[in-house]
């Protein structure tokens, strides 16, 4: 079971934004965002099979991490 972390909740227009998860072990994290499609980017992080890559608003990490301080 995932658990929310931080992320827009009534503030998003379609009811899911960028979200930080955690599991329920805590000893992985879930980023759910927007996936990067920018060739020169994908290019940048030379991604192996299987993996992807998202975006997530900066405010989204930092909501985690200052609650965390």
């Amino acid at each position: 079971m995932l658990r929310k972390l931080s992320g827009a909740s009534d503030g998003c227009k379609n009811g899911t934004c960028p979200t930080l998860w955690g599991t329920e072990d805590a000893k992985d994290y879930v980023v759910q965002g927007y996936v990067v499609t920018d060739p020169a980017r994908l290019a940048q992080l030379n991604l192996p099979e299987g993996e992807t890559a998202v975006m997530v608003p900066a405010a989204v990490l930092e909501e985690f991490f200052s609650a965390r301080r």
